[in-house]
């Protein structure tokens, strides 16, 4: 049995695990699964129904950051945490404001910024305050020179290049103000985009995107 990274392409986080197996090399296959199915056999491949989920020859493993420690484990070709402790916890460290600290706390916005729901004023301003603390963290431990964590590719980019494009997306549409833009995020994300690997991602996740929102649209009363 191959690997198998399983969910859909228009999810940050499936994104963020996709982009470490083609920056590694891995041979894997993608099979496509919607959230929202409670189909057991999916339940037992992930216990909430949540992607991304990888199946291995060893069985399933599901939430992204036991996928990507799995992954960096079992092919340890084209390392993306370092070798040095201090600096593979720093990566690890990045990954857990990216994840908990700023995308996290955005999608509660999402509703209205990408879904054409709407946000209470109430949810507005108590997640302005939570990201604003965040990106203030985050601020002090990323490098930017030139890559998230400092002058190496990591998993930690992995993440950053996934999230950030959604947290000023977010925050411009909902606030009238990209929260990041602060920080050398537009710049990072143009060069970061230039990558073959990134490229595939984006250009799956706009195609997957498209039939996600056709799916939306086909479910809504009329």
């Amino acid at each position: 049995m191959s690997l198998k990274l399983c969910g859909f392409s228009a999810s940050n986080y499936y994104n963020k695990i996709k982009l470490q197996l083609l920056e590694k090399g891995v041979s894997f296959e993608e099979e496509l699964v919607w959230t929202g199915n409670t189909n057991p056999k999916l339940m037992d491949r992930s216990p909430v129904g949540k992607v991304p989920f990888l199946d291995t020859p060893q069985g399933p493993i599901s939430e992204s950051m036991a996928c990507a420690e799995y992954i960096e484990a079992a092919y340890p070709q084209h390392p993306l945490l370092p070798a040095d402790p201090m600096a593979a916890a720093k990566v690890r460290e990045l990954i857990v404001y990216l994840d908990l600290h700023l995308e996290l706390v955005a999608r509660e916005l999402y509703p209205q910024a990408f879904f054409g729901g709407q946000v209470s004023e109430g949810t507005k301003e108590r997640t302005r305050k939570l990201l604003a603390k965040g990106i203030e963290g985050f601020a002090k431990l990323a490098k930017f020179s030139p890559f998230v964590a400092g002058d190496q590719f990591t998993l930690a980019d992995c993440a950053a290049v996934v999230h950030l494009p959604l947290v000023s997306s977010a925050t411009k549409i909902v606030y009238g103000e990209d929260m990041l833009a602060g920080l050398p995020v537009r710049d990072y994300l143009k060069t970061m985009g230039e990558r073959p690997t990134l490229k595939k991602v984006n250009d799956d996740r706009k195609a997957n995107t498209e039939l996600m929102m056709a799916n939306l649209r086909a479910k809504k009363p009329a």
